[in-house]
């Protein structure tokens, strides 16, 4: 594509328009024709010009990197490599066309390629606004002529991936203690009380070891009295369970006190994604086996618990993209999977919302499927406006007073549902929304150092 520089309209308002009035209106042939040459030999240099623009960018390309990895809300460098296979000196334009949820100071910017020299580099900053994953296809680029009349354009077929992932740096602020681990500093491994249940040794029997620990089989085999040694389980598994439903598009907290959820406020999912990876590099750390599950009307996503890098990273890939959807929630369907696919008995950490009356009652029944071979616990971000009466502010209004009210009732209902799952051995919270990190982490601590598996 070609377009016009503002040189090229300088010398046609200078040159054309003066001789085409000259040549309309004078009397004398050879002034017309010499304005009439004048014209053609502008026209023809710039023709000239605009062919020679053209061949300019036949050598350029431009590389991105295949996958390119941020986080959301913070900056972070995009790496474009241009190519210049003629190896002069140049100067050109590049244009991205960033999606809507990237924003960069710039869509455009100027590079020099200098001479003898066939890449260069480029860093574009920009910023993430959300989380997901995006693709280039196209980088614009722009050439100057060689008398700068024209501007060659062109776009280049790219292929890039941006993956967004969830900011992880303020809920990992809060838990410093727990990721910090430099000498006297950070969390530190405590001896856990109890004697565990993985099979460690057999030893010979000690005055003061129980009945219950003697090894039968080995002490008929030894003729003598044989010892079982257990340890504390170190390869535990846990899972988190996401709710992708309708239920969790909600926001996940309100702006202020009027129980008025503020329409910048991220939807609750977000944090439901944010708390799930925190956990997992909290059960990293401990030595244990992190699984996740995503479900709706269906289980759309189960990654099977393990440790390392990689498979953190296979969660975090699992998890980034997540959407909330406008389905209601089968926890019927959830719990069938959980039981046909989890043999081994498992820490199932729930995120979800439960103040639905109907939902509430239908998780209550699907709980009687897992309820005896796993350890539940079910987290809910607390719904804007749901307390208990008094809580609050004093009310100004009477609309106020009806809104407390209201989420009164709802807190009542919470709190009934409460008693009834810790009937059933499942714990039930209500989480602030910029606690949800923290209460998590707390609660899988206290599992372990409880020996509750």
């Amino acid at each position: 594509m070609i377009v016009p520089r503002s040189r090229l309209l300088f010398w046609t308002a200078l040159v054309i328009l003066p001789c085409a009035f000259i040549a309309g209106v004078s009397i004398s042939p050879v002034m017309s024709t010499a304005a009439l040459a004048l014209i053609g030999a502008l026209v023809l240099f710039a023709i000239i010009d605009a062919l020679v623009a053209r061949k300019n960018l036949a050598g350029i390309s431009v590389a991105l990197p295949p996958v390119a990895r941020m986080s959301k809300d913070r900056p972070a460098n995009l790496l474009l490599r241009i190519r210049n296979a003629q190896q002069r000196r140049q100067l050109v334009r590049v244009g991205v066309p960033w999606p809507r949820e990237i924003t960069a100071a710039t869509d455009e910017t100027d590079a020099l390629l200098p001479d003898q020299s066939e890449w260069s580099q480029l860093s574009w900053l920009c910023t993430p606004l959300k989380r997901g994953n995006y693709k280039l296809q196209h980088v614009y680029v722009e050439g100057e002529s060689p008398f700068g009349l024209w501007a060659a354009r062109k776009p280049v077929p790219v292929q890039s991936e941006i993956r967004v992932y969830p900011n992880l740096m303020d809920d990992r602020r809060t838990l410093s203690a727990l990721f910090l681990n430099r000498g006297q500093f950070g969390l530190h491994a405590q001896r856990q009380v109890g004697k565990g249940r993985d099979f460690e040794k057999l030893r010979e029997y000690i005055p003061g070891d129980g009945y219950d620990e003697i090894h039968w089989k080995a002490t008929a085999r030894r003729g003598k009295p044989i010892t079982k040694l257990f340890q504390i389980e170190r390869t535990q598994e846990v899972y988190v369970i996401v709710d992708g439903s309708r239920l969790s598009a909600r926001p996940a907290s309100e702006s202020n006190g009027s129980g008025a959820a503020d329409a910048g406020v991220a939807p609750a999912l977000e944090r439901f994604v944010t708390a799930a990876l925190v956990l997992g590099l909290a059960a990293e750390q401990q030595g244990d086996l992190f699984g996740l599950m995503a479900f709706g009307d269906k289980v759309d996503k189960f990654v099977r618990a393990k440790n390392g890098q990689a498979h953190y990273n296979a969660c975090r890939d699992a998890l980034y993209t997540m959407e909330p959807r406008t389905v209601t929630p089968d926890f019927d369907e959830l719990c069938t999977f959980i039981r046909l696919r989890l043999r081994r008995r498992a820490l199932l950490i729930f995120l979800t919302a439960l103040d639905d009356p109907a939902i509430s009652e239908s998780f209550v029944r699907s709980m009687r499927l897992i309820q005896r071979q796993h350890l539940v616990l079910v987290n809910m971000l607390q719904p804007p406006g749901v307390r208990p009466l008094f809580s609050s502010s004093a009310a100004t209004g009477i609309d106020d007073i009806y809104q407390d009210l209201g989420g009164h009732l709802r807190w009542q209902k919470l709190r009934e549902l409460q008693k009834i799952l810790r009937r059933m051995g499942v714990q039930f919270s209500l989480v602030k929304n910029e606690r949800l990190s923290a209460e998590l982490v707390s609660q899988y601590l206290s599992v372990k150092q409880r020996q509750l598996l």
